[in-house]
């Protein structure tokens, strides 16, 4: 008699295999994720291939392709590269699909683009093309068959193809429901190899969890070429595009969206839309850097008396833990008694901010706060906080100064030692007490 296949269980969570059904998954805890999957297929031993060495190994220049989004190309690294796997996540609703289709109308120009949609069927796409505008020559395959989709591609080798979303698609072979951590790593296997083999360009569309990560099993982000995070309220109209893995380009570059009835516009000056500020007590601008983009941000503090026993330090967009480190050195180097108070600090636009160089801003708006007094009109800073109360020098001063002047502000306060040959005055402190009282209007200080 033949002995039969054992049946193995996999958690659709962190894809934890055995061979008995549990109600708890052992490696996640999590409960009713286990489900069944059939048997891998018996394979044959392959036979070993010749070594090469690198210096043997031929490499075709290959130009990239340009996706007719700026911002997009920015991200990217100055566009597609040809038989390259990108992964793009981001919240429902916050533009994945039109930012995609937006780039295939544009490439599909002068070559071949293809969208295969298992999420919406093709009069929806349609419609939302018509809206959009230009996409008439878009090539479009409703199908959420692993294989169905991977056979149209060696068959048609379209220069870019859209997968939206990875998460619908399923493999007859495997047991699990489409989605599960299976059927993802799965699809996104089979699809790297027919896009490296058949030299096609993959945008890979992924749903995020509950805390911002894309769903499936981490081995997804380890597979692709780039993973692009695409970040925005839904209800506001900018949208934040970024890289948190690029294999052909930087990590640190930044794309800004404006959503409007004809689609998303990309934003070439976000210092006008986020760095405006009206001289508001607790709201300073930061020269903020991403990646080549200087940025200039309106960062917002409100310090309010509280009863509670500990404090609390409430940061929106900004990390928590440095706001506290900032928080900490006010307190005992500039004269601050924010020990009885809670600190709010959020950065308007719903930008993050994620290097040192906004730490001064940072300080003045909840210097301003706490005082209740404005800030210098038309002054911007930028500059690192050190725990003795001392101020470093940012990176790519030159730059940072360049985008104020060019905004129109009057003045930039930066560390002793600055060097910048902008046309703008720039305010010298070396450390963050000098800097408070550097900022702050005089006329209207109060005891902290």
């Amino acid at each position: 008699m033949a002995k039969t296949a054992s049946v193995h269980f996999s958690c659709s969570e962190c894809g934890y295999s055995t061979g008995r059904w549990l109600g708890r998954c052992p490696s996640c805890a999590s409960f009713g994720t286990l489900t069944e999957e059939a048997p891998p297929a018996a394979t044959r031993l392959a036979e070993a291939k010749p070594l090469l060495r690198l210096a043997d190994v031929e490499v075709e220049d290959a130009e990239r392709i340009p996706t007719g989004v700026p911002e997009l190309d920015r991200v990217l690294g100055g566009g597609l590269v040809p038989a390259s796997l990108v992964l793009v996540g981001g919240e429902p609703g916050v533009g994945k699909s039109t930012l995609l289709l937006m780039a295939l109308a544009a490439i599909s120009r002068d070559r071949r683009a293809l969208l295969v949609t298992g999420e919406e069927s093709t009069a929806q796409v349609k419609l939302r093309a018509a809206r959009l505008g230009g996409a008439e020559q878009v090539e479009i395959l409703a199908e959420t068959n692993l294989e169905t989709v991977c056979a149209t591609l060696e068959r048609e080798r379209p220069d870019v193809c859209v997968i939206d979303s990875i998460q619908t698609l399923y493999s007859a072979e495997i047991g699990s429901a489409p989605g599960s951590v299976t059927q993802v790593r799965e699809a996104a296997a089979k699809l790297l190899r027919v896009g490296k083999e058949s030299g096609v360009a993959l945008f890979l569309v992924g749903h995020v969890t509950k805390d911002g990560s894309v769903a499936g099993p981490r081995v997804l982000e380890h597979l692709v070429d780039c993973v692009l995070q695409f970040e925005g309220d839904r209800y506001h109209a900018h949208r934040v595009l970024r890289a948190a893995k690029n294999r052909f380009g930087s990590t640190n570059e930044l794309g800004v969206f404006e959503m409007t009835g004809a689609g998303l516009q990309g934003v070439p000056d976000p210092s006008a839309v986020f760095g405006q500020s009206d001289g508001e007590v607790g709201a300073a601008v930061a020269c903020a850097l991403e990646g080549t983009r200087p940025l200039l941000l309106e960062i917002q503090s409100l310090v309010s008396p509280t009863d509670l026993a500990m404090p609390r330090r409430v940061a929106t967009g900004v990390d928590p833990k440095r706001l506290s480190m900032i928080v900490a050195v006010l307190s005992r180097h500039a004269g601050f008694s924010l020990g009885a108070a809670d600190v709010f600090v959020n950065v308007a636009g719903g930008v993050r901010i994620d290097e040192p160089g906004a730490d001064l801003a940072i300080a003045l708006a909840i210097g301003s706060a706490a005082r209740g007094a404005p800030l210098r009109p038309g002054m911007a800073s930028f500059g690192e906080i050190g725990l003795t109360g001392r101020l470093r020098p940012a990176a790519q001063a030159e730059r940072r100064a360049q985008e104020c002047a060019k905004l129109g502000l009057n003045a930039v306060l930066v560390p002793v030692g600055t060097e910048a040959q902008a046309k703008i005055e720039l305010v010298q402190a070396d450390t963050l007490l000098h800097a408070v009282s550097a900022a702050l209007v005089k006329a209207k200080m109060q005891a902290a």
